[in-house]
């Protein structure tokens, strides 16, 4: 893995972890945030590999005699949560709905089974090794929220005025904004995916769309999304149209009859938004959509969702399918 050694500065005592890659699962952005010799951090990596470097590279930004005291998780997704265990004694705050739900979200021990115990000439085996090998499970600790809220949480890191506003349902049942005020940052999780198709669990689009809308009403200069690169007001407006645009084809698709696996594989063939990666993402979300269509409010079944896209993608890379054509997006 090809991990920054650097963190990325982004205002005086805040600086953000970017471990882009597209194209891939679990390489989630962390927000750090310092004053004094007070510091707390934004999600914890997924295994003890990334959070060590990203430690590394906090070594040279934290003041001096500073430690993370706090941890805020933004939702409950293990690669924004998996490293809590490296910051023993600090506070982890998480909204009261992501503990709630924390036990429909697959532990450090079923992620290792998925990845190293299914069978590898199987969709779901193969996808899982091929995006997920790379990570090691076994020896995580999973350490739960220490503190939880509802609607919004104030906190202080050291002169530094924080704001915790939850924003789920969305991505899942229990995510979470964080607000920097003073420096114009909001640190999104994922409800904002950049680069990459997001795989959104929990839902409804509109939702998500909601929780985007938020974030504008913030007036932030800078926006952290849960994965790829910083971004601006602009490209968060890109991202509203996008979850918009897939909302309106998904619900004419339900209009119509269509199965959910139809309409997503409608999408996905005919090049929706075919400059992001990972297409086979658009089986999970498109299914979700469908639950909410149907009145269908029993928990979601995660490994079933990404087993429709681990088929998806198998099927596709088997058939040496190459990459649809892109269309434009709809106006």
């Amino acid at each position: 893995m090809n991990l920054p050694t650097k963190l990325t500065p982004i205002a005086d005592g805040i600086h953000a972890w970017i471990p882009h890659a597209s194209g891939s699962w679990g390489f989630a952005n962390c927000l750090l945030i310092a004053s004094g010799t007070r510091a707390a951090l934004v999600d914890t990596p997924y295994d003890g590999h990334l959070t060590r470097a990203l430690l590394a590279a906090a070594t040279a930004v934290l003041p001096a005699g500073a430690r993370v005291e706090t941890v805020v998780n933004t939702h409950a997704n293990g690669d924004h949560c998996f490293g809590n265990s490296h910051f023993p004694g600090a506070e982890i705050i998480s909204t009261r709905a992501s503990l709630d739900h924390l036990c429909t979200e697959p532990g450090p021990g079923q992620m290792h089974h998925l990845t190293h115990g299914t069978p590898a000439d199987q969709p779901l085996g193969w996808y899982m090794r091929r995006h997920f090998g790379h990570y090691q499970y076994r020896g995580i600790q999973l350490v739960p929220p220490t503190r939880t809220f509802t609607g919004h949480h104030q906190l202080s890191v050291g002169a530094i005025p924080v704001e915790l506003i939850e924003v789920g349902p969305a991505h899942t049942m229990g995510d979470l904004i964080v607000h920097l005020p003073d420096q114009g940052v909001v640190c999104a999780g994922d409800i904002v995916f950049i680069g990459d198709h997001p795989a959104h669990w929990q839902g409804p689009l509109s939702g998500v769309a909601a929780a985007c809308e938020t974030i504008l009403r913030l007036e932030p200069q800078t926006i952290v999304p849960g994965h790829g690169p910083i971004v601006g007001t602009a490209e968060l407006r890109d991202h509203r149209q996008y979850l918009q645009d897939l909302e309106g084809a998904i619900h004419d698709g339900h209009a119509k009859g269509h199965s959910a696996q139809r309409t997503a594989e409608q999408l996905a063939r005919t090049g929706f938004y075919a400059h992001l990666g990972l297409e086979e993402r658009l089986m999970i979300t498109t299914a979700v959509e469908y639950r909410h269509l149907d009145g269908d409010d029993s928990a979601p079944d995660l490994i079933a969702l990404a087993n429709r896209a681990a088929t998806w993608a198998f099927h596709r890379h088997h058939a040496g399918i190459p990459a649809p054509t892109p269309v434009p997006a709809a106006s």
